[in-house]
C-alpha cells in the first residue's frame, strides 16, 4: 500500500477528470432521456414485479426494495407513478428521507429481461383513502402510497445484468453458502444458541402469513 498522497492522486475529484477517463456519452444515451414515461416505459413498469427506490437526506442515503405481482405500480398518467408501501420491518428509512427531501430515484426490473427502466422525480407520501383502495390485496390496503412526479425517465443498457449473468444464475437457485435470515439472526444474537434450520423455517412460514 502506498502513502495517502500516492493513493489520493488516483482519486477522481472533478467532472473533468471523470470525462478524461470515460469519454463523452453517446448521443443515443443522452437523447433517450424523457420527462415522462414513454409507451415502452409504461409496458416495462406494468410488467415489473420489483423495483429499488433510492432516497437521500442529511441523515444518509437508502435503497429500498419493493415488489409484488407485475403491475403493482400504477401510472396515474405519463408523469405520475403510484407505488404502494406495505408493512415491512417498520424502519421506514426511505420514507423518512422523503419527508425531508422528496428527490427519489427508481430502477424497475423484470426477471429474465436484461434491460432496466429508470425514473427520477419528486415524491410525496399519501394516505388518501381513494388511493389506498387502488391497491387492496386480500382486502388489505397498503400503509401508504408513494406518489412520484416524474422528472426524467429512460431505459438503461443491459451490460450490468449481462455481466452479472443475473437471471441465468438466479434460475439455478441460491448458492449453498449464501447467507439467509438465520445467518444474520445468529450474528445479531452473538451466540450459537439459535437453531439455524428451525429459525429459517419459522421465518419463511411467517413471511408467507404476513405479506399483506
Amino acid at each position: 500500500m502506498g502513502t495517502n498522497d500516492s493513493v489520493n492522486k488516483y482519486h477522481l475529484k472533478t467532472t473533468k477528470q471523470l470525462e478524461a477517463v470515460y469519454g463523452d456519452p453517446l448521443d443515443v444515451a443522452v437523447n433517450k432521456q424523457t420527462n415522462h414515461i414513454s409507451e415502452p416505459g409504461k409496458a416495462f413498469i406494468n410488467a415489473a414485479p420489483f423495483l429499488i427506490l433510492a432516497t437521500a437526506s442529511e441523515n444518509g442515503v437508502d435503497c429500498s426494495p419493493k415488489g409484488d405481482k407485475p403491475g403493482f405500480v400504477k401510472l396515474k398518467d405519463d408523469r405520475t407513478l403510484l407505488v404502494p408501501d406495505r408493512k415491512g420491518n417498520n424502519r421506514v428509512d426511505g420514507m423518512k428521507h422523503i419527508i425531508s427531501n422528496p428527490k427519489v430515484g427508481v430502477i424497475f426490473l423484470i426477471p429474465g429481461v436484461d434491460l432496466t427502466y429508470r425514473v427520477n422525480g419528486m415524491a410525496t407520501i399519501s394516505i388518501e383513502p381513494d388511493l389506498l383502495s387502488l391497491f387492496l390485496v386480500n382486502d388489505k390496503p397498503p400503509c401508504s402510497v408513494i406518489c412520484i412526479k416524474v422528472e426524467t425517465a429512460f431505459h438503461h443498457c443491459t451490460k450490468a445484468l449481462v455481466r452479472a449473468n443475473l437471471w441465468h444464475d438466479g434460475a439455478v437457485g441460491a448458492p449453498v453458502n449464501a447467507p439467509n435470515m438465520a445467518s444474520f439472526a445468529k450474528i445479531r444474537a452473538g451466540n450459537d444458541s439459535i437453531d439455524l434450520e428451525k429459525y429459517e423455517a419459522e421465518y419463511q412460514a411467517r413471511v408467507k402469513e404476513t405479506l399483506y
